[in-house]
């Protein structure tokens, strides 16, 4: 629990007592969990809220969620990537311009597309609409691991999320995101589409990063996470329309 606890008190503002030890080996893998835990509740959110407005008042409510329970963690980082990143300067550079606690263009443009394609996938969302609002999430956080376990550390001189790195992560590490694939199973086809849309966008992320900087920061990993997040919510609202 302690192990849980702390991985609570590192992503998110949840109200879980006292501080507990900062062990990212073992935060790492329960990562997947936290997710489910934060995906329970938007789900619960979502179902009383259901209830009083409308689809596209809802969405925009539960995206507000996402960012409150996380305490904005993850857009930061967002943030601070889409600035670096687009800035196209040098490699230096633009892990100069992600460390500026200024929001810049870029990142305005990043956080806007990114909330707004969660909110467009979540209003659309029809089909098991509780068990993918119970599991996105939970991929979303699933996906900082993979860019843990295959990049290095980006910044040479350490910083903020060096010590996730620190030693190399077992693929033991993985086992608890075995929870949120196996209950995409009930997504029915559905489950096709999710699985493929994360490969895709985690690899795709992965491979940018690796010809960009050649690593990772702490900063994309909360990247990594915002745009899996509302990749897949998109992803599960396709067909919809038709």
């Amino acid at each position: 629990m302690k192990k849980l606890q702390a991985a609570l008190q590192f992503i998110t503002i949840l109200p879980v007592g006292k501080s507990a030890d900062f062990r990212p080996d073992q935060m790492i893998p329960l990562f997947p969990v936290v997710g489910l835990i934060i995906g329970t509740l938007l789900a619960l959110f979502d179902s009383v809220l259901m209830r009083i407005w409308p689809d596209p008042v809802v969405a925009v409510l539960d995206v507000l969620f996402l960012v409150t329970v996380t305490g904005a963690f993850h857009i930061d980082g967002l943030a601070d990537a889409a600035d670096g990143l687009f800035s196209h300067r040098p490699r230096e550079r633009v892990l100069e311009i992600m460390k500026d606690s200024r929001v810049g263009t870029m990142g305005i443009v990043a956080i806007v597309g990114v909330l707004a394609g969660k909110w467009a996938g979540i209003g659309a969302m029809t089909d098991h609409r509780v068990l993918a609002l119970i599991i996105v999430p939970a991929y979303a956080r699933a996906g900082m691991i993979f860019g843990i376990r295959v990049l290095k550390y980006g910044r040479p001189e350490g910083g903020t999320g060096a010590d996730f790195f620190s030693d190399p992560l077992p693929f033991s590490s993985f086992a608890w995101f075995l929870l949120p694939v196996f209950l995409s199973i009930f997504l029915g086809f559905r489950c096709v589409l999710l699985n493929a849309a994360f490969a895709a966008t985690v690899a795709g992320m992965l491979l940018y990063y690796k010809r960009r900087l050649n690593g990772i920061t702490g900063d994309m990993l909360g990247a990594m996470a915002e745009v899996t997040e509302a990749v897949l919510f998109l992803t599960l609202a396709a067909g919809t329309g038709f």
